[in-house]
């Protein structure tokens, strides 16, 4: 025959509160795994089964000191906080390029048009160029008069960095200023290199640059 243990009547109240924790919320389901429970200050434990499925358990006033792994959890949980890496620094954000001005795409739209027009001495089109004519034609597409002559253009627009350019600026090559071509985006230029080469498009460094203009 089992002996039992005879509970005093301290026990017996404590295990009375114990009771009264598991009670004082709704069980949600019928069917859970067990979880012990136990009196404070005893070797007093006992398994509830269902119990992990009581709904707001764990805001019960002093509940950990009758549900050790509500105690646990929560240290775990605080524990992962505080070793949770920090988070990487966003990257900072790549700078853009400058934007196209509308008038500037338009004037790279008109000299792209006279791909392929003969080169003449003197000519400013709208059949044949010169370096300088094709560049003046093509801003006068957009209703801007700039000056004739390749020197005159270099040196009356405003200076351009290199690294700012945007789709119609003017760029100057050779040391004085004696050839001028449209920049037209993704480092390309169109221009009208001499007597033999029709206008066609060419690489921004084809030459050796002496300034960027816009107008």
């Amino acid at each position: 025959m089992a002996q039992h243990r005879r509970l005093t009547k301290t026990a017996t109240r404590r295990l009375a509160t114990a009771s009264a924790v598991v009670m004082g919320a709704t069980i949600l389901a019928p069917v859970a795994d067990a979880v012990e429970v136990v009196i404070p200050n005893t070797d007093i434990r006992v398994d509830v089964p269902a119990l992990a499925n009581v709904q707001g358990l764990e805001s019960v006033p002093n509940v950990e000191q009758f549900v050790p792994s509500l105690q646990q959890a929560t240290n775990s949980y605080v524990a992962a906080v505080n070793n949770a890496p920090a988070p990487a620094p966003a990257p900072a954000p790549a700078q853009a390029a400058p934007a196209a001005s509308s008038t500037g795409q338009a004037i790279a739209n008109a000299v792209r048009s006279k791909i392929g027009a003969p080169y003449a001495w003197g000519a400013t089109g709208p059949s044949a160029f010169d370096c300088s004519g094709l560049t003046t034609w093509a801003y006068q597409q957009v209703g801007k008069s700039i000056p004739r002559t390749s020197q005159a253009q270099a040196a009356q627009g405003q200076r351009v960095p290199l690294d700012q350019l945007q789709p119609g600026d003017i760029i100057a090559y050779y040391g004085g200023a004696t050839h001028v071509g449209i920049y037209v985006g993704n480092g390309m230029i169109v221009d009208a290199l001499n007597s033999g080469t029709p206008v066609g498009e060419r690489p921004l460094h084809f030459q050796p640059i002496h300034s960027a203009v816009r107008f």
